[in-house]
């Protein structure tokens, strides 16, 4: 046990050398007031109003508390709005793991060197442009008369493209007013966020394991199967996290991509800054709050948390 030095004796560093918690207690004083008054404080603040009441005749909301809002969110058209946000979430994240593993595969057991490098930046470049930007470009490649419609039609497929726009949910006028069109610009964006967390899952992959594997007899789909997806699988939840939350509480992209219909996001923006009924907007808040939290709940069990 060390002894205290003379020199700081009756002096306060001697109460953090007898007492090293105040000092992490000290340390951690100011992020924690922030995160506990500014983030967690305001947002209880907005979910508490959620409890208020809107009045529609003279547009202002008071204080008295009412479950109808809550109620309100299993309404056949919210309900609808909710449902469509979630499906559109799920298949995001479904579609962004496929795409992902491939090149997360590559990334992590035969890029090397440069090639490594560059496929670092490949990945990431897309996130250095503004977002914004990156989706109004979506809407001009998916146009009617835009690069993907010339592309198809060079190669002699346009009228697969014009009886897949006649189905409904995923069809639309054109690729851009299509729910295909806005599939297409979510996977785009947030592919990144779940190549980099599989690849350094894979990473992390010893190769002696898939060595053993090949010795023992096992066909490359076998261990595909027992090695290296279960040992990929919290990478794959760990990505998921950010597909999923992110897509669930977008409202750009289905504001300028895809056919009418509200997302959540954009709900929320329509009650709180067209109509001013921030009760209501504050009930749909809660929607993503909830499914996140049960989300994370399930991908902790495959653990994503560590992955991250």
């Amino acid at each position: 046990m060390s002894t205290l030095p003379t020199a700081m004796k009756g002096k306060p560093s001697a109460l953090f050398w007898r007492k090293p918690v105040y000092g992490l207690i000290l340390l951690l004083l100011a992020p924690l007031m922030w995160f506990g008054i500014v983030y967690l404080g305001s947002l209880l603040t907005l979910l508490w109003q959620g409890f208020y009441t809107f009045d529609d005749f003279t547009m202002s909301v008071t204080p008295d508390l009412t479950f109808g809002n809550l109620l309100a969110l299993f309404n056949p058209a919210n309900y609808d709005i909710i449902i469509r946000t979630l499906m559109m979430a799920v298949s995001v994240t479904i579609a962004s793991a496929i795409l992902a593993f491939p090149m997360a595969w590559y990334m992590a057991r035969y890029a090397q060197g440069k090639w490594k490098a560059f496929f670092y930046i490949a990945v990431m470049l897309p996130m250095w442009a503004s977002y914004i930007v990156k989706a109004y470009a979506w809407t001009l490649l998916l146009a009617k008369d835009g690069v993907a419609q010339w592309f198809l039609t060079h190669m002699g497929i346009e009228p697969l493209l014009t009886a897949f726009l006649t189905l409904p949910a995923v069809g639309g006028n054109t690729l851009s007013t299509s729910g295909l069109g806005r599939f297409l610009v979510f996977v785009y964006i947030w592919l990144p966020f779940m190549i980099l967390p599989i690849q350094a899952a894979l990473e992390r992959l010893p190769a002696s394991l898939l060595q053993a594997s090949a010795d023992l007899g096992a066909h490359p789909r076998q261990t595909f199967r027992y090695v290296v997806l279960p040992l990929a699988v919290p990478g794959i939840a760990a990505g998921s996290i950010f597909t999923f939350s992110l897509t669930l509480g977008d409202f750009i992209v289905p504001q300028l991509v895809g056919p009418p219909g509200y997302f959540i996001g954009n709900m929320v923006y329509a009650q709180q800054g067209a109509i001013g009924n921030m009760p209501m907007a504050a009930a749909f808040t809660l929607v993503p709050i909830v499914l996140i939290a049960v989300y994370l709940a399930f991908v902790k069990r495959l653990g994503a948390f560590d992955a991250l």
